[in-house]
């Protein structure tokens, strides 16, 4: 079956299909076909086996951050810290239960696609017609087509008449494509330009065909995607790589200390069992365990702000993944544009001669009497309709609807024009002649209409419409019209033409010809038009540092046209065509991408193709798409965005983020609102890890000395989930810096930024000098215990009033253009109670071993806790003098 769908059909006449098929015009014998339905398969698309709850939660224990996390409860229990071990292992719990359900989601990709198959088809068998389900198709079968039927296996076209097959979700082009069976192709011809093919999940739009079936089930161009699909694995998003390497340093880290205190500790020959437990806490105080917990409610509220402004998060990360992209990698019909044909320009009259068009919106407003037959032609002489059902759709062809819309624009509905002036006779359009016409009755003249390729239709005029009425036209008249209709195709303007004539009487035969004599009136341009907000957006992500690339299946005139119109096309860039693209290496590519702004003409593995180039490029890749074509870089992207209104359920099942309003724009406002989380993320790090440093350092100084501990593990347990997680919480809620999309992405592999690590090293050796000098002043004055109570007390402070300054690196606490955080206050204030509770309440201080302290021992606390700020303020005024 893979050498059947490997085999150019599209290059091969009619015997040599039927000859490689083994098949003829009479279709196969139902025995065959039963024979080849039990040695193929059905025509289906199947998948490898989804993964099991049980290998989703062995992935999700196996994670590095939620190893160290049950490593952290564990040792909690063996220190007798039940509620801690409790509180680890229920969020352990809740992060499996939230990965599986997003993993369980995710495989419904494949099972959106299947249910794209129709579910029945019209074969030819022994010479007869019969009704069967699609699932039975078999290689070689004859499948009759007729208008809004679906395409049920890819097809090798015997027999068509005017017809047009709508194939958007397969090449992301917007205008359904002419198919002639007639046609013999080169093997290079792109999959767009196949006109003797009609394949599976493609929708026939006008006219009938017969076509043999060249392929069913997964050899078929869409299986061939559902094929690519499967076989992406789930990618690790940026943000979960990075987490990662924190959880695998963190845990090298801590064995490193566990084994050097407790060598130190055998060399001072203290007790076994005393000294175990104060390697364990010093292990569990590097391990940052509300980090993880904090990471996914940090992005779960961003995911509530972003759906707000209508760009849904199917999955956690990629709020954060989106806010470090450096690539949009944007497919073109219904993203960066409105997916809907419009007439845009119209040309009749003295615009010949000038060689000039006029927008249709200009004109529209002035109601000139000499458009009212170019907008009569094109009301009447059509066959769509407006949808009754859906605002703003078209039922028919979307050529004929954007003429429908033309004529609304001049003040005409096309249905009270019809009632009017009812169609009498017709010569419906076929791929031969290239046009249609239409006969009414109008001001008791019978008068016919006809539109179609101009090429075609100007050698059949004899006159012209102008402003002074009909005249002869003339050879100037026609190099005239024929210059001015190719700049609007260079200007990836699908062209029109429109002619009419006063019939002496009505035809009587149905095969009369009235294309004749006929009186040229004008030209329509149409294109698929890009969204105006795009160019805004475009630029304002270009600001940020992130590249926008167009991957469609369209031509590459029309694609460039939209590229330079959004901005996204400019003076030094390229443009790659499939032709060029199919004859790169790798490598060629790899370089190739670093300029290239348009991809044209490409197909769905081309599209996985360039997405894998962009990455080995150690570019963030952002995918944006809506047809089935674009699945497979949905989910190869580090994060696809898929289109919620025009999407199919495919593309949104593969993607990480659905825009609700197909918005482009969008896009920008979640660009933001990732990198708010990402910069949130980082101080949440730098906030906790600068305490957990000052912990170790107390503890491990105090170890290598011999001195008696400062603290206690319960007093460590207690500041990290006590004093530490409120605020970090109240930090990952920080509202986005003005200046946010003025910096470019970081392509860091790692969340530790130099400046990062310089902060947290610098803040957290400060913090445990302070610590270590607040249990020398205690112990001075008063006892060991009264010692580790202040050293508890400075720790505890310093961690709470640092939250105020780690808001922002550069900026003075006393200075923020973002407003409050009033969060920040409130877990100030709620962390404060809590201490006050373990410091005040007899029966708690107790249990924490700790003692009443007076007002002296207070204030040297109070100006202890207060020297943290002072320490990052002044570092923040010289980082500031030194960078002017």
């Amino acid at each position: 079956m893979d050498r059947h769908r490997q085999t150019p059909w599209h290059t091969l006449k009619l015997t040599e299909v039927y000859q490689a098929l083994h098949t003829s015009e009479k279709g196969l014998a139902d025995a065959e076909a039963v024979e080849r339905l039990r040695k193929n398969g059905r025509n289906e698309l199947c998948s490898k086996p989804p993964k099991t709850i049980p290998q989703m939660l062995k992935a999700q224990i196996l994670d590095p951050m939620v190893l160290i996390l049950i490593g952290a409860a564990a040792f909690s229990a063996i220190l007798q810290e039940w509620t801690e071990a409790a509180v680890i292992f229920t969020i352990v719990i809740f992060n499996a239960i939230i990965g599986i359900v997003q993993e369980k989601k995710a495989q419904s990709s494949l099972e959106a696609l299947r249910n794209m198959s129709t579910p029945t088809a019209r074969v030819l068998r022994q010479g007869e017609e019969s009704v069967i389900s699609a699932s039975k198709l078999v290689v070689g079968d004859i499948v009759i087509l007729g208008d809004g039927d679906m395409v049920p296996a890819d097809l090798r076209l015997i027999d068509s008449a005017n017809l047009k097959v709508q194939e958007a979700s397969l090449t992301g082009e917007s205008v359904p494509s002419e198919k002639d069976a007639e046609n013999i192709l080169p093997e290079a011809c792109p999959l767009g330009d196949r006109s003797n093919m009609a394949y599976a999940s493609s929708i026939v739009t006008y006219g009938r065909a017969a076509g043999v079936v060249v392929a069913t089930g997964m050899d078929t161009e869409v299986g061939n995607i559902a094929g690519l699909l499967d076989n992406q694995d789930d990618m690790d998003t940026p943000l979960k790589r990075k987490l990662n390497a924190v959880g695998k340093t963190l845990t090298v880290v801590g064995l490193i200390i566990c084994t050097l205190i407790f060598a130190i500790g055998t060399f001072y020959h203290r007790p076994l069992i005393p000294q175990f437990l104060l390697a364990i806490s010093l292990a569990i105080s590097i391990i940052p365990e509300g980090l993880p917990a904090t990471a996914t409610i940090v992005m779960a509220l961003g995911v509530q702000r972003m759906a707000k402004q209508n760009a849904l998060i199917r999955k956690l990360p990629a709020v954060e993944t989106l806010g470090n992209a450096t690539v949009i990698c944007s497919d073109k019909t219904g993203t960066l544009t409105l997916n809907k044909m419009t007439v845009t320009h119209i040309a009749v009259n003295g615009d010949f001669e000038t060689g000039t068009t006029t927008p249709v919106e200009s004109v529209a407003k002035q109601h000139p009497e000499v458009y009212r037959e170019l907008v009569y032609a094109s009301a009447l002489c059509n066959d769509a309709s407006i949808d009754p059902g859906r605002k703003g759709a078209v039922i028919g062809d979307p050529t004929e609807g954007a003429l429908i819309y033309m004529a609304r624009a001049f003040g005409i509905d096309h249905e009270e024009l019809e009632d009017k002036y009812p169609r009498v006779f017709e010569q419906p359009f076929d791929s031969e002649r290239k046009r249609m016409t239409t006969v009414h009755r109008i001001n008791g003249k019978w008068t016919s209409y006809t539109k179609g390729a101009v090429d075609e239709m100007l050698p059949l005029c004899t006159h012209i419409l102008t402003s002074e009425g009909v005249r002869f036209i003339t050879e100037a008249d026609r190099d005239n019209i024929a210059g001015l209709c190719l700049s609007m195709s260079k200007n990836a303007l699908r062209v029109l033409g429109f002619a009419m004539r006063i019939l002496p009487i009505l035809p009587s035969d149905d095969d009369e010809s009235v294309e004749f004599d006929m009186t040229f009136i004008g030209v329509a341009g149409m294109i698929d038009p890009p969204r105006k907000e795009v160019a805004d957006s475009v630029r304002i992500c270009r600001r940020a540092g992130i590249r926008t690339i167009m991957i469609t299946g369209d031509h590459k005139a029309t694609a460039l046209t939209i590229a330079k119109e959004l901005d996204i096309y400019r003076k030094g860039n390229t443009v790659i065509s499939v032709e060029d693209l199919d004859a790169m290496t790798d490598d060629e590519l790899d370089d190739a991408v670093k300029t290239t702004t348009v991809f044209a003409r490409v197909s769905p593995s081309d599209k996985l193709r360039i997405i894998q180039s962009l990455k080995r490029s150690g570019e963030v890749v952002a995918m944006t798409g809506d047809g089935v074509n674009d699945s497979p870089a949905l989910k190869a992207a580090d994060i696809g965005v898929a289109m919620g209104v025009t999407g199919t359920d495919v593309a949104k099942d593969a993607a990480d983020m659905i825009l609700l309003d197909d918005s482009f724009t969008t896009i920008a406002c979640a660009i933001k609102e990732g990198r708010r989380v990402y910069r949130n993320i980082q101080k949440v790090i730098q906030f906790l890890l600068v305490g957990n440093i000052a912990e170790i350092l107390t503890l491990f100084i105090a170890t290598l000395f011999n001195w008696a501990a400062p603290l206690l593990a319960v007093h460590i347990l207690w500041v990290n989930l006590a004093t530490a997680t409120l605020p970090a919480l109240a930090l990952g809620i920080d509202p986005a810096s003005k200046n946010i999309m003025n910096h470019k992405p970081v392509k860091s592999g790692t969340l530790f930024e130099k400046d990062l690590v310089r902060r947290v090293i610098t803040q957290g050796i400060f913090v445990a000098a302070m610590t270590i000098c607040a249990y020398w002043i205690g112990a001075s004055i008063g006892s060991h215990v009264t010692g580790q109570t202040m050293a508890f007390s400075v720790l505890a402070f310093s961690q709470m009033l640092r939250a105020f300054n780690q808001r922002s690196n550069t900026e003075p606490i006393w200075v923020r253009d973002e407003g409050i955080n009033p969060w920040l206050i409130l877990s100030f204030v709620a962390s404060a109670i809590l201490m006050a509770c373990i410091l005040f309440v007899p029966t708690l201080q107790s249990s924490f071993q700790l003692t009443r302290l007076d007002g002296t021992q207070w204030l040297i606390v109070a100006c202890l806790s207060l020297m943290s700020i002072l320490q990052v303020e002044i570092a923040k005024i010289i980082k500031k003098s030194n960078h002017k």
